[in-house]
């Protein structure tokens, strides 16, 4: 088996400062003696070739991040990246760069500081701070250089943000910014672009506060326009937030405070991800701080919207007003989308108060309105409001569809009307449905149902749904498979009937009786089996599937509704059609006879075999078929010859059965009998006397009996050489096969094979009838051996 552990992924950094995955393979640590050193080798799962050879220099920074990546840089522009598959491979390798370096593997970060010698670290540590340069336009370059030589050590680092912060230097830098734009000065517009980028590096809070305040942060991201590598074409970025983007209050916000915090943090995230370049991967980690404060921002803003009550009370007023007019509609289903985003950042308590207020506002009631409406904008962002409150608490909403059940029409419920939009989505991939579709599985999911000491939510529910919603959910099929192939079968139709399929699948394999008495009252399978003659193949396959997944419950209901409506037909015939493709089609269904056969599932294995054995017969590139009949033929044998049954059953049943490690004395004493004392062609085991009686009983009664037993015997004898059995005391001793014999009349019967009694059926009839008029009689068995001894003997 591989070794998963120092199983990786080989990444670089393009000229993009995006990841490219160079492959997948196993590293190892070694002494190359072309590198002169210990180096990092990743050989290709694939193949063996060589993906990465890398010397582990003692200078060279590396990092460990997440538990399972370790990135460094082998040259200005090159950045790398080993991706572990587990945590313990990362370790150990991290552990033999730590050895080669002389670090502590504790540590996340080998060299903390970049070119600089011990003197210039003790003075470091020893100077009071970082004396900034006078912020003027003839010393930009002198302050870009100092910025960029200062991130590296997280010492220096600290020291210019105190700096920088102390100094009130943003706002300094900021007006140097107009000047350099009033006067078109470039070089200078490129430095300052330099030093903003670095003190966004410096990931200092106190920092981002003053640079993202309303009258600064215009100007920083006017700094940030003006990349060196674009040149003479800056970007435009506050065109864009200044004239195209447009805040719009859908309900007026009354406090100030609320409004400026979104407008930042609208700003900031726009800064994050359109306006700062591609972080590298020293860098990442340097804006975590920027990370921090988007999330605290959105934060605030639901708690500051969550506790204005009359707010929320507008909101959802004018949601399910009439005469709310569609582009007002619109824009407040987008908000509430966007306001329940912002949820996914609070914390689990938090967030769970945020819910609970927007079930109480009414929230359910209101998207059962908005989803009714034709605007499939607004249906679609409901949709998307619906899934994050199945996502948070499926038992809410289940709660609240039972009860409206009472009061409205099965059209108007909300479940129907999800499985409505699911049924008509426009979109030729139907991404719609299938997020839809997810969204009433985790509704039916028996495992996330509640159960409590006075009610099932399980049943309660189930029971609703079977009543009032399957019948929806079920009717493109039903509509669809009215003759003996789909009505309907267009690719888009196709998909839907693939995705309901997927649906009623999960509910055969989670349901019970509810599910059941649904297939079979309304015939669902015969209806899905239809499906098989679709020329998309995929829906083919979901009807075999569902039909596997219910011959895999081994329900005898389910059985004999398939075999009352020969329902393999249908399977035949599309194994049949598909002729002697290798392919889904014909892997899917033989795996299904293959299942019938190997379980042994009689009712349908005999069902097979007497309705399509004709068609089958000639299947011989696989066993199955044939496994089937020689089944068929086994419970034919065993139903004619009951006795036969019976009889294996008793061996088959260790009731009958004493240790067959333990040997009584005459079995020990006859073992250990010198063999040497038996007289030539003497039989161990003499023919049987059919005129000696059993003690105790008449003789005549058990003659009948014993006749096929001595008949047996004699054919053994003959068999033998000399006339004898061959089995003698010595020979069983040696081959390790205990003889287990016993005395039935006065008369010894050998050791049995069961293969040879098998064979001989009447003996095997009489050996029944035997044992049940001798109840001293015990019977022994022990690899394949068959014997009897009775008590006292």
């Amino acid at each position: 088996m591989t070794d998963t552990r120092r199983r990786v992924k080989v990444y670089t950094l393009n000229e993009d400062r995006q990841w490219d995955d160079r492959g997948t393979g196993h590293v190892s640590s070694g002494y190359v003696e072309r590198l002169k050193g210990m180096s990092l080798l990743v050989r290709a799962e694939s193949d063996g070739s060589l993906l990465l050879e890398s010397k582990i220099n003692p200078n060279t920074a590396y990092q460990k991040q997440q538990d399972t990546l370790i990135v460094w840089s082998e040259a200005e522009n090159y950045d790398l990246a080993l991706s572990f598959q587990e945590k313990a491979g990362c370790d150990e390798i991290w552990e033999k760069i730590c050895q080669v370096q002389g670090k502590d593997p504790s540590v996340d970060i080998t060299q903390e500081l970049v070119d600089e010698s011990e003197e210039e670290r003790f003075d470091d540590m020893s100077s009071p701070g970082l004396e900034l340069p006078p912020c003027e336009l003839g010393r930009l370059e002198e302050l870009a250089e100092l910025v960029a030589s200062s991130l590296p050590s997280p010492l220096r680092r600290e020291k210019l943000a105190l700096a920088v912060e102390n100094e009130g230097y943003i706002r300094k830098l900021l007006e140097l910014f107009r000047q350099c734009e009033d006067l078109e000065n470039a070089d200078g517009l490129h430095h300052l672009y330099e030093i903003v980028k670095g003190i966004f590096l410096l990931n200092r809070t106190a920092l981002f506060e003053v640079m993202f305040s309303e009258e600064c942060i215009m100007d920083v991201i006017g700094c940030l326009e003006h990349d060196p590598a674009l040149g003479a074409s800056p970007r435009r970025h506050r065109d864009f937030l200044t004239k195209t983007a447009r805040f719009k209050e859908v309900i007026p916000i009354g406090d100030p405070e609320l409004r400026a915090k979104i407008h930042q943090t609208y700003r900031v995230q726009y800064i994050q991800d359109m306006v700062l370049p591609t972080p590298s991967v020293f860098e990442e980690n340097m804006l975590s701080t920027l990370h921090s404060f988007i999330f605290f921002n959105k934060v605030e803003i639901v708690g500051m919207l969550q506790d204005d009550e009359k707010f929320l009370t507008d909101l959802f007023a004018q949601l399910t007003d009439e005469a709310t007019d569609d582009d007002k509609r619109h824009e407040l289903v987008n908000f509430l989308k966007e306001f329940c985003s912002f949820s996914q950042t609070l914390q689990p308590q938090n967030r769970d108060a945020f819910f609970k207020t927007l079930s109480n506002m009414g929230i359910l009631p209101a998207l059962e309105v908005i989803l009714g409406m034709d605007d499939v904008q607004v249906r679609s962002a409901a949709t998307d409001i619906f899934s994050y409150l199945v996502e948070y608490s499926p038992s809410m909403v289940r709660e609240f569809v039972m009860q409206e059940c009472q009061q409205n029409d099965d059209d108007i419920l909300l479940i129907n009307l999800i499985i409505e939009h699911m049924i008509c989505d426009t979109d030729p991939e139907l991404g719609g449905a299938v997020q839809l579709m997810g969204l009433l599985r985790t509704l039916v999911d028996p495992e996330n149902m509640l159960a409590t000491a006075n009610k099932t939510e399980k049943t309660e529910f189930l029971s609703f749904f079977y009543k009032h919603c399957m019948h929806v959910l079920s009717a493109p099929l039903l509509a669809n498979t009215t003759e003996d192939k789909p009505s309907k079968d267009d690719f888009q139709t196709s998909q839907l009937l693939a995705l309901i399929l997927e649906l009623l699948t999960f509910c055969v394999e989670h349901h019970t009786y509810h599910i059941k008495n649904y297939v079979i009252n309304k015939d669902i399978l015969r209806r899905v089996l239809v499906l098989t003659a679709s020329r998309h193949a995929f829906l083919a396959l979901c009807a075999l599937r569902f039909m596997r997944r219910i011959i895999g419950l081994k329900d005898e209901f389910y059985n004999r509704y398939i075999m009352r409506n020969f329902l393999f037909e249908p399977v035949v015939k599309a194994f049949l059609n598909n002729g002697t493709r290798y392919n889904l089609m014909n892997s899917a269904i033989i795996e299904m006879f293959e299942y019938v056969r190997v379980e042994d599932v009689k009712s349908l294995t005999a069902h097979i075999v007497e309705n399509y054995w004709k068609s089958l017969e000639g299947v011989d590139y696989v066993q199955t078929f044939k496994g089937l009949k020689l089944r068929y033929e086994q419970q034919k044998e065993r139903q004619d010859n009951p006795k036969l049954d019976s009889m294996r059953s008793i061996l088959r049943n260790h009731r009958f059965r004493r240790d067959a490690r333990t040997l009584d004395d005459d079995e020990e004493m006859w073992f250990n009998a010198d063999e040497d004392e038996l007289e030539d062609g003497e039989a161990v085991v003499p023919p049987s006397d059919s005129k000696a009686g059993k003690p105790g009983g008449g003789a005549g009664e058990d003659e009948d009996l014993m006749d096929p037993i001595s008949k047996f015997m004699e054919r053994k004898k003959r068999r033998s050489r000399g006339g004898c059995v061959s089995f003698t005391r010595r020979a069983l001793r040696r081959s390790g096969k205990l003889s287990l014999w016993g005395l039935c009349s006065g008369i010894k019967v050998s050791s049995m094979s069961c293969a040879d009694s098998v064979a001989d059926q009447s003996l095997y009839s009489n050996l029944r009838e035997l044992l049940l008029k001798t109840p001293r009689l015990t019977v022994y068995r022990r690899d394949g051996i068959l014997g009897f001894l009775e008590a006292g003997h």
